[in-house]
């Protein structure tokens, strides 16, 4: 195992993995805080390898979904949405939590795309998965790339309520909304994540 060079730190080895791994710590109590048909609260008390006890705060998430749509002319649909927990309308990515039990997330996609944007799409390539935020949520994102994009038939579109009744659909040359993520004009995380990663899998 060889050290860097210069700083801290291992060199990986040769035919390491890049890769998350799996581990599970003792929890020795847990209790739930706040629970509600959208997140659960839990607190739990954990040991690290060495026996020193400590708490951790864990938000409990369904998932969801989110998916990156390409016109013919490489332009992306975004939604600006206002969103109340930072006070803005931010440009986002069609998305939708995971809150069909058992239904499968590109399948999940395909109703947000059609519900929220009034499109279908014909090609889907699974573009990335993540976690939004593993120091406090176990929220996992699926997020897909489409393409071969057609309107979605009318009755298909359920009224929009709440947040969604205001959205506006627009679309975006994709090499403007990567650069806005870089100057940081975008910063939902999803369409961060997901605009960069359409960006890096255009053919080369």
């Amino acid at each position: 195992m060889a050290s860097h060079p210069r700083l801290p730190g291992r060199l990986s080895a040769p035919g390491e993995p890049v890769a998350d791994g799996t581990e599970s710590w003792r929890v020795t109590g847990s209790v739930r805080r706040f629970e509600s048909g959208f997140v659960c609260l839990r607190e739990d008390t954990l040991l690290t390898p060495d026996g020193d006890a400590f708490d951790r705060v864990v938000v409990e998430h369904k998932g969801a979904v989110g998916v990156v749509a390409l016109d013919d002319a490489d332009r992306v649909l975004l939604l600006r949405q206002y969103r109340h927990a930072v006070g803005g309308r931010l440009l986002e990515l069609p998305a939708g939590i995971r809150d069909v039990d058992g239904e499968e997330p590109r399948v999940t996609a395909a109703r947000e795309l059609a519900e929220e944007a009034g499109v279908v799409a014909g090609h889907w390539t699974d573009l990335v998965q993540m976690w939004s935020s593993p120091g406090m949520t176990d929220e996992h994102w699926h997020v897909y790339l489409v393409r071969d994009l057609t309107a979605a038939a009318p009755e298909s579109v359920p009224a929009a309520r709440h947040e969604e009744a205001y959205l506006e659909v627009v679309w975006v040359p994709l090499a403007d909304a990567v650069a806005a993520v870089l100057e940081h004009r975008m910063q939902s995380p999803m369409a961060v994540a997901g605009l960069l990663a359409a960006w890096a899998h255009r053919p080369s």
